[in-house]
C-alpha cells in the first residue's frame, strides 16, 4: 500500500506542476523538491535495487546540468528546467528516450494549440479568468510544464518502480 501511495506522488505532482504553470506562469520549487525527497523512498518501497535507484540519480543530475544550460541560453524557464530535473530519476534508462518523444510531441500539441489560441482576440468572458488573459497576453511563453507532466504521465507505465509494482 506504502509503495502506491509513494508513486502517485510522481503524477500528482506533474498535474500540480502543468496546472499552476498554466495559471500563474511558475513552478512552484516544492514541487521538485517532493519529486527529488520521494524518489529514493519509493525505491525502496518497490523494492528497487541500489543500482536502479543510483541510475536515477545519475539521470536526474545530467538533467539538472542540462537544464542549468538551456536555462542560460534562454531556451527554457527555470521552473521547467528543475521539474525536468526532478521528473528524470523517475523514468530510468529505458524509459528515457521514450519520456523526451512523449515531451517533445507534446510540447508541439502545446505550441500550436497555444498559437491559435493566441489568433484569436481577448473575449470578455476572460475578464472572470485572469488566467486565461495571462495566457493569451504572453505570447511568447509557454507553459512548459504542460509538456512534461504529458510526457511524463505517458511514459509513467514504463518507468522502473512502476514496472517493479505491476511485475511483483
Amino acid at each position: 500500500m506504502i509503495a502506491y501511495l509513494l508513486l502517485s506522488v510522481f503524477p500528482a505532482a506533474l498535474l500540480i506542476a502543468a496546472a499552476n504553470d498554466v495559471y500563474e506562469f511558475k513552478i512552484p520549487n516544492w514541487i521538485s523538491i517532493v519529486l527529488i525527497c520521494v524518489y529514493p523512498l519509493a525505491g525502496l518501497a518497490v523494492g528497487a535495487s541500489y543500482d536502479v535507484v543510483g541510475e536515477g540519480v545519475l539521470i536526474g543530475a545530467a538533467a539538472l546540468a542540462l537544464g542549468f544550460a538551456l536555462f542560460a541560453f534562454k531556451i527554457v524557464g527555470g521552473g521547467d528546467a528543475k521539474l525536468f530535473a526532478a521528473t528524470a530519476p523517475w523514468l530510468g534508462l529505458a524509459s528515457l528516450g521514450v519520456f523526451l518523444i512523449n515531451t517533445a510531441m507534446a510540447g508541439l500539441v502545446l505550441a500550436i494549440v497555444m498559437g491559435m489560441f493566441r489568433k484569436f482576440p481577448l473575449l470578455p468572458v476572460y475578464a472572470h479568468a485572469p488566467w486565461l488573459i495571462r495566457l493569451h497576453e504572453r505570447k511568447k511563453d509557454l507553459p512548459y510544464a504542460v509538456a512534461i507532466a504529458a510526457g511524463g504521465l505517458l511514459s509513467f507505465s514504463q518507468t522502473p518502480y512502476f514496472q517493479l509494482v505491476i511485475g511483483g
